[in-house]
């Protein structure tokens, strides 16, 4: 619609502006001279209108593109403020599984520890036996020892009748010495 109402004012200034050069004008060469200088104004005018109605388009092309930009823009940063936000997130998941997988390495050493030891009872039990085993070996050991005490005492007891019966021997046969000496004297 804007464009028909632009072709129109170009036809009317067109018309009024050859009528007030004709009106101007006395002959007919005069006229040709200003025909063709109308001619050239109107061609300038029109490509004036042209430049200027290009500018416009361009203007409101441009301020579209701007538009269009700004809201590129603005996903854009939202899209980076999302990925920025997943970013601190997954950080904090990377971080909270290494705990979690720390934990559970040391749950598994633990666990394996734990089940390469007997059970408490069975424990408490061989405990209640190696008590009893010692109990009795004690006991073994003071029979053993008071038996020692007694070997030894019998020993002794032994060791000084064999000495006083060496004795009493070697005095017997200091004796019988002296007195094979004596008749050995009276017989000579």
């Amino acid at each position: 619609m804007r464009k028909r109402e632009t072709r129109r004012r170009r036809k009317k200034g067109r018309g009024a502006l050859f009528v007030r050069t004709a009106s101007f004008t006395g002959n007919r060469e005069s006229g040709r001279v200003f025909k063709t200088t109308h001619d050239r104004m109107l061609a300038q005018l029109a490509q004036c209108e042209f430049a200027v109605t290009k500018s416009q388009l361009a203007s409101k092309m441009m301020s579209a593109e701007l538009k269009s930009y700004e809201a590129l823009s603005k996903i854009l940063e939202t899209g980076i403020e999302a990925a920025k936000n997943n970013i601190e997130k997954s950080k904090l998941d990377l971080a909270e599984a290494k705990t979690v997988r720390k934990n559970r390495i040391e749950y598994d050493v633990l666990a394996k520890v734990i089940s390469e030891q007997p059970d408490r009872k069975e424990t408490m039990d061989r405990l209640n036996a190696l008590k009893t085993e010692l109990t009795v070996l004690e006991a073994t050991k003071q029979e053993l020892e008071s038996r020692l005490s007694l070997r030894k005492k019998q020993f002794h007891v032994l060791v000084t009748s064999i000495h006083q019966l060496q004795a009493l021997l070697e005095e017997s046969d200091n004796v019988s010495v002296i007195a094979d000496d004596v008749e050995m004297n009276d017989n000579s």
